[in-house]
């Protein structure tokens, strides 16, 4: 099935919605905390607003700050993006989540759009455990050609639904709605990045895996190994054996 070609315009606006919903928890949050310090003279009361506005706008910023590499241009066109960076973006995503992280991956510059799709692989990661637990990601392989391993282990873990559809840019309904571009978009960016992508679950363990396509794997080296001469004997050669 052919992917689905989706506007450039609806493409944008549902990025931007998927950001702001994101971001608007926190913020709102700040401005709660806010309202309480403008209200309350109650010393215990103000602590508690004083600390619903630090942790809300660490939040705000770890989330517009992984929103900035995992949907945003990240440098120019081709440029290439540190390992470290994504790790330290994701890890501000889960400093305060009932979700853990763990990484481990060469400290390296990978080409922008392999790092984009992890990002965004971590989000999808982070869905298939509703109710928190650990998310184990495993970077193999040099930039050209790196195997990304993501595994999401909690209770009630599950493949999220229709993420494959989605992935593949063939949506049942045919259409994508602010809940369904997360993976939609990873689609676009893990084909353009010439990566495939695959879900497995066993247990309460989900398992995404994303290796290059055979597309973008370089055809090994014809053999050079020297033919062996043939050395039967001819027709014109009479055998060892023969009599005398």
């Amino acid at each position: 099935m052919t992917p689905l070609d989706l506007d450039a315009l609806d493409l944008s606006a549902l990025l931007c919605s998927r950001v702001c919903h994101d971001v608007i928890s926190p913020v709102g949050a700040i401005v709660n905390g806010l309202e309480v310090l403008e209200d309350e003279s109650d010393t215990s009361m103000r602590e508690f607003a004083l600390e619903l506005i630090a942790k809300s706008a660490r939040q705000a910023s770890a989330r517009l700050q992984f929103a900035r590499i995992a949907f945003g241009a990240a440098g120019s066109a081709g440029a290439s993006i540190d390992l470290a960076d994504a790790e330290k973006v994701s890890r501000g995503m889960f400093a305060d989540d009932k979700t853990k992280l763990a990484w481990s991956a060469p400290q390296a510059l990978y080409p922008k759009n392999k790092v984009k799709l992890l990002l965004n692989l971590v989000m999808i990661a982070q869905t298939a455990i509703p109710r928190g637990g650990l998310i184990d990601v495993v970077v193999r392989g040099d930039g050209e050609a790196p195997t990304l391993v993501l595994t999401s282990k909690g209770s009630h873990a599950r493949i999220p639904a229709h993420v494959e559809a989605m992935i593949a840019g063939t949506p049942e309904n045919g259409t994508v709605d602010a809940h369904g571009i997360l993976p939609f978009y990873a689609g676009l960016v893990a084909r353009a990045a010439a990566m495939d992508v695959r879900f497995t679950i066993e247990g309460d363990t989900v398992t995404i895996t994303s290796t290059p396509t055979a597309a973008a794997i370089p055809d090994a080296p014809a053999s050079t190994a020297p033919v062996l001469e043939d050395t039967r004997p001819s027709d014109s050669e009479p055998p060892e054996t023969a009599l005398a």
